[in-house]
């Protein structure tokens, strides 16, 4: 399996009102359909917004950063796939899809070791079917080029 590196974006709307931008990873059946990989983590940084719910551009650059370094540290071997990633109403929610949240864990504490504590949350659930990807991926046909 080929993983792509293909995204789209759309918006959506927090519960408050503010924009929130979704990007979404396009081309992933083959992954969904294996079905290795069954565990969702979704992992969210707060943040203090601006007037529009988004971050400052110094913020929003360490977030990058960090984005950056968790796809890599977890896309190497496919223990997990970055499917999508929400940022907006005061929040950046990235959602992984993992084969074990127990090695997603061990991974993420060695990527993240060398930095300051970051303010994140971790959540995990049961989700084999992918519905939170499916439901996401419905924002497609609203995509933005």
């Amino acid at each position: 399996m080929k993983l792509s590196n293909e995204w789209f974006t759309a918006l959506s709307e927090s519960e408050n009102g503010q924009l929130v931008f979704v990007a979404g990873r396009d081309s992933l059946g083959e992954f969904m359909q294996s079905g290795k990989l069954k565990e969702r983590v979704e992992i969210t940084w707060k943040y203090e917004p601006d007037e529009k719910g988004m971050p400052t551009d110094e913020m929003a650059g360490k977030m990058e950063t960090i984005q950056e370094l968790l796809r890599k540290v977890m896309e190497k071997d496919k223990l997990a796939i970055l499917t999508s990633v929400y940022t907006g109403g005061g929040e950046k929610i990235w959602v992984f899809y993992t084969r074990t949240v127990r090695v997603f864990g061990e991974r993420i504490n060695e990527a993240l070791a060398s930095y300051e504590l970051l303010p994140i949350e971790i959540y995990t659930e049961l989700d084999p079917d992918w519905e939170e990807y499916k439901d996401m991926y419905e924002m497609k046909q609203w995509a933005v080029d």
